[in-house]
């Protein structure tokens, strides 16, 4: 029997590193990035039109606002527009002076504060930092010496708050308080089988469940709330990095992937390397909160 295939091609965009999924609810959109690209894009399924921002910088993340337009995680900060094309201000200077690093994934708790890490760009061990960034810009550093700071999202209830450091092969959890932005006690949740690949990017389910994308794995899995693996969706390119529920009624789960590092073989071998890709998985998400800022 020939093997069922679970995924579409939203986009064979050809990313170097796509990155940083997120369903923008208000327009009905998906925003995402490509790092090394330095494009900020945005698809409307219904229509299938795809619009591209070229920037001047890295892009590690972006973001609806609640007041409209984005805010975009640049390698110097966080940058506010107040449209797709419009200028762009610094709301947030994170590690400015420091041009071996840069932002890698951001986002947004139910109280639409940003959280979200750096890297050093040749993943030094130790050179990165998470941070919470405030709707006026004010930044709280909430964990240092990390290397590839990578997937984070909370339990429906907001209890937890989870966190990928992909160098450390696991995940993390801190207790969280979301009316007061603190996490704190942080700890290993899951020890991820070196099989499965590097843990980069996730989302939470409705369910409470976590989707975790695995670089060089090929796959994304579905973890219970108590850290077992539940389920595994194959996918046809080796390099996926993050992956975000979306679609009308948030059933949809966006798969982002990356070109970068790939031979000439292996691409020939992986036509669809950086595209972005979307699930049935037959579980709804939850919907993003808009940045605050």
């Amino acid at each position: 029997m020939p093997e069922t295939r679970e995924w579409d091609v939203a986009v064979d965009a050809h990313d170097d590193i796509g990155e940083g999924p997120s369903w923008d609810v208000a327009t009905q959109t998906l925003l995402w990035v490509d790092i090394y690209g330095q494009l900020v894009q945005r698809l409307h399924p219904a229509s299938g039109e795809v619009r591209r921002r070229s920037l001047d910088q890295m892009v590690g993340a972006v973001l609806p606002r609640a007041a409209g337009g984005l805010a975009i995680c640049l390698q110097d900060g966080v940058w506010v527009t107040d449209d797709d094309d419009g200028d762009m201000r610094l709301l947030a200077a994170i590690e400015a002076d420091d041009v071996a690093t840069r932002i890698n994934d951001v986002k947004t708790d139910r109280a639409g504060r940003l959280w979200g890490g750096t890297m050093a760009i040749d993943a030094q061990p130790g050179a990165g930092s998470l941070y919470r960034i405030d709707a006026d810009g004010s930044v709280s550093t909430v964990a240092s010496s990390t290397t590839i700071s990578n997937g984070i999202d909370w339990s429906p209830d907001d209890s937890r708050m989870y966190y990928i450091d992909s160098a450390t092969q696991g995940m993390d959890v801190f207790d969280f308080d979301l009316a007061a932005g603190i996490a704190n006690d942080r700890r290993l949740f899951i020890r991820f089988d070196e099989a499965l690949g590097l843990p980069d990017g996730m989302s939470v389910d409705a369910e409470g469940c976590l989707w975790v994308v695995f670089y060089d794995g090929w796959a994304v899995h579905r973890f219970t709330p108590t850290g077992k693996l539940e389920r595994s969706i194959r996918l046809p390119t080796a390099r996926v990095t993050s992956c975000a529920f979306g679609g009308a009624d948030l059933a949809d789960l966006y798969v982002t992937s990356a070109r970068d590092g790939l031979s000439q073989s292996q691409l020939a071998e992986q036509p669809l390397a950086g595209a972005l890709f979307v699930v049935r998985p037959g579980v709804a998400g939850l919907p993003i909160t808009p940045f605050a800022g």
